[in-house]
């Protein structure tokens, strides 16, 4: 497939490497030349210095007869532009574009993305997917990581094993006897900062942060089963009142089950647009690390701390004094993947890297329509697919214990029909069935073939 994506920054170098990766034909577009050739440099990816909304920049790309264009630029007008100018120019068959401006994702303007008007197929907001996955973390405070799906049916959650954990040293083949009605597997282990798929042999140790895959029902036993305890959040402070802030705090205030939210802000014309949209939501105007400020918040009584400003410093020592200060649970938006081994240490409970979600979700949209979600783990070191078995595909109408799978790659939940089930050895997989499969970053490919949806997106 032949792929243009515009806009070299770390989302766009982070999809073009996965696509790249899988051998499709990539074209980087970017202004900045020096970003267009770390990409070249880095990645089997070509690249092309100019303004992506530029006709003949795009033709000079190979729009003529590319299957898709990805248009992912710090600027929603010039993504906006881009895909218009690839439907209108080059009758490119895909558009996906990445817009931060609320103003254009309100819903009573969605006719604006129809094909006779700004033909895009795909809008993805950062902002809003971070906001997605700032509630995910507060819906289950003991977990660092959590994705749904199957339809959220299923959970994907990563949990960090502490000494008190109840199954240490113990081999998994033997949790899986112990609790033998427990719909949950352990797929993913990262240890001593390595990620590997674990074998049934192998047992976990405190410190381990594992990834779990459970069907919903189960999520709640099987962390107790690990040790993790579920806390209410009844109290929520958030420092940062700006586009995700407002959009976690208006969430909250939908919840059937009140939750008490005060949100600080320190931009005043920030903090009245927030508290005009809020209605029982308390907004306060200051600076987030102020301790008499998150003192009158009451972060010493809350049950979590949510720090999204647009300031990862901001952001980490707003839950470092707030942790001090007896918050229960603290998490932090940081946009530099640097700073992620710097959280346990500061005894920061989960971070939301907006990058890894938007480049979550663009993949989710592109893949091929069998597959219906992927999830990018780490610093895309490994995937998590979920797909529909087809029935030219080498794994249908095998056991599980029979298909060739890569060392790296593990079987999470498989539905059948309306029945969620834990995969086992003698698990039939058949055509139509619905599986997850955890899979290191160098197995995809493998993934892909044995799914039958390599190639070919769209």
């Amino acid at each position: 497939m032949k792929v243009i994506i515009c806009g070299a920054g770390q989302v766009g170098w982070q999809i073009a490497r996965h696509l790249a990766g899988e051998r499709n034909d990539v074209t980087v577009v970017d202004s900045n030349a020096e970003l267009v050739a770390r990409a070249t440099d880095a990645l089997d990816v070509q690249g092309i210095a100019g303004f992506a909304s530029y006709p003949d920049v795009l033709e000079r790309a190979g729009a003529a007869d590319a299957d898709m264009i990805i248009a992912a630029t710090h600027s929603d007008e010039v993504n906006m532009v881009t895909c218009q100018v690839a439907h209108s120019v080059f009758s490119i068959p895909r558009k996906v574009a990445r817009l931060r401006s609320q103003s254009y994702l309100n819903a009573i303007y969605s006719d604006l993305y129809r094909r006779d008007h700004m033909p895009i197929d795909v809008v993805i907001s950062p902002e809003r997917e971070v906001a997605e996955a700032a509630l995910r973390r507060l819906s289950a405070p003991a977990a660092f990581d959590i994705q749904s799906f199957l339809d959220g049916r299923a959970q994907l959650i990563g949990i960090s094993l502490d000494d008190d954990c109840p199954v240490l040293n113990t081999p998994l083949r033997q949790l899986t006897d112990l609790f033998s009605t427990l719909r949950a597997i352990v797929v993913g282990v990262r240890r001593e900062g390595r990620l590997f798929a674990p074998g049934a042999g192998d047992q976990l140790f405190a410190g381990d942060q594992i990834y779990l895959f459970c069907h919903a029902e189960d999520m709640n036993r099987a962390l107790e089963i690990f040790g993790k305890t579920m806390r209410k959040q009844e109290r929520v402070v958030i420092v940062g009142g700006g586009n995700v802030g407002l959009a976690v705090a208006e969430a909250l205030e939908r919840r059937v089950k009140r939750v008490h939210a005060k949100v600080i802000e320190r931009s005043r014309p920030v903090a009245e647009r927030a508290a005009d949209r809020l209605e029982r939501t308390i907004v306060l105007l200051g600076d987030g690390l102020d301790a008499e400020l998150l003192a009158e918040a009451g972060i010493e009584r809350a049950d979590a701390v949510l720090a999204v400003t647009d300031d990862d410093r901001t952001n980490i020592l707003a839950c470092v004094r707030a942790k001090a200060r007896g918050c229960g649970l603290a998490i932090c938006l940081i946009n530099d993947p640097t700073l992620a081994p710097l959280m346990e240490p500061l005894d920061i409970d989960a971070y939301i890297n907006p990058r890894a979600t938007t480049v979550s979700s663009i993949l989710r949209h592109i893949r091929h329509g069998r597959v219906r979600a992927v999830y990018s783990i780490g610093d895309a070191e490994a995937e998590v697919i979920e797909a529909e078995v087809m029935s030219t595909s080498p794994i249908a109408g095998q056991q599980i214990r029979d298909v060739d799978f890569p060392e790296g790659v593990l079987v999470g939940v498989i539905r059948k029909g309306e029945q969620i089930l834990r995969p086992t050895g003698a698990t039939r997989i058949d055509e139509g069935d619905i599986i997850t499969i955890f899979a290191m970053a160098a197995d995809v490919p493998e993934v892909e073939r044995l799914l039958q949806v390599s190639i070919d997106f769209f």
